[in-house]
């Protein structure tokens, strides 16, 4: 039986830290296109396609080399538009207007340039082997920012433990936690979709790097993700 698996890669127009973010210039390539050529690199994907309402984003991703068979309807791009809305959206168009039945959905956020093509397929495989509804990409979080570490002021203006409990100060002694990595790759099933979720019952981890991990929301990291990318080439 066959599994169709769509990655979808959603992209604005608008953007308000960076304008034009999604294709700003990264190492002399409009951000974009480093999804763009881990989506087609990927093993695991069946088709890939573009979802912007922007004419100039929807002709970078035709060049390279990404399907954009429509156009995201001005009412599914607003600021506040949730992405879940976007993804119905496209699932429905693909299936009446192409009869493409998406089977997983891999989102594939154009703000994560130094995500590869395998970890696509690195979560696409623990999607299938493991039965879950979702996995979603994430990075370890950095023990000074750990929830045992993390503090608030109170009413009095007295700096104290977000979290109630002992004070733990041993990097060794304080749980792992994760975050979310903008996220990179969040890959889930049709019937989540269509239960007007993203996360199931049963969600699993993919993780990745903090170098890796990057996600550009402002000029400072757009520098950082190009010293990165320079020092990788280098290698």
């Amino acid at each position: 039986m066959t599994v169709n698996i769509l990655g979808l890669i959603p992209a604005r127009g608008g953007s308000k830290a960076i304008p034009r973010k999604n294709v700003a210039e990264l190492a002399g390539k409009p951000l974009i296109a480093y999804t763009c050529a881990a989506a087609l690199d990927s093993q695991g994907l069946t088709r890939v396609i573009l979802n912007t309402d922007d004419p100039e984003i929807a002709d970078v991703g035709r060049a390279c080399g990404v399907d954009v068979p429509f156009m995201r309807p001005e009412e599914l791009a607003e600021d506040d538009t949730p992405i879940l809305p976007v993804i119905q959206h496209a699932l429905i168009w693909l299936q009446e207007q192409q009869n493409f039945l998406v089977d997983i959905v891999v989102l594939l956020q154009p703000t994560s340039p130094l995500r590869r093509a395998e970890h696509i397929d690195s979560a696409i495989d623990l999607l299938m082997k493991s039965g879950a509804d979702t996995v979603v990409s994430v990075v370890a979080v950095p023990h000074n920012f750990n929830p045992v570490s993390v503090m608030h002021l109170n009413l009095q203006g007295n700096l104290i433990p977000f979290e109630a409990g002992p004070t733990i100060l041993r990097r060794q002694d304080k749980p792992r936690v994760f975050a979310r990595n903008g996220p990179a790759v969040l890959a889930v099933r049709r019937e989540t979709i269509e239960c007007d979720r993203l996360y199931g019952n049963v969600v699993l981890p993919l993780e990745m790097g903090r170098i890796e991990s990057l996600d550009i929301d402002d000029a400072d990291d757009l520098a950082l993700a190009e010293f990165w990318l320079e020092r990788l080439s280098e290698k």
